[in-house]
């Protein structure tokens, strides 16, 4: 997993914790949620599956069909 260092001001950390405290959730469970949310928002992508899937679209859509493996 990738790591990023997100700052946050101090009222805005507190609320975060009760938030974390309330829900259950730790602070990655909450940051995942959000970003996955926020993806989903601006229509992006959230897994990996749903990544592929919108890159095929447009080839399929073009006609461009997938070719068949030969097996051997």
């Amino acid at each position: 997993m990738a790591r990023k260092l997100i700052g946050f001001d101090p009222e805005a950390q507190r609320a975060l914790e009760l938030l974390s405290r309330d829900s259950e959730k730790s602070l990655q469970e909450l940051a995942d949620e959000a970003f996955s949310d926020l993806m989903a928002k601006h229509h992006g992508a959230c897994t990996l599956v749903e990544a592929l899937k919108q890159i095929s679209r447009p080839l399929l859509a073009r006609g461009n069909k997938p070719k068949e493996r030969r097996r051997s």
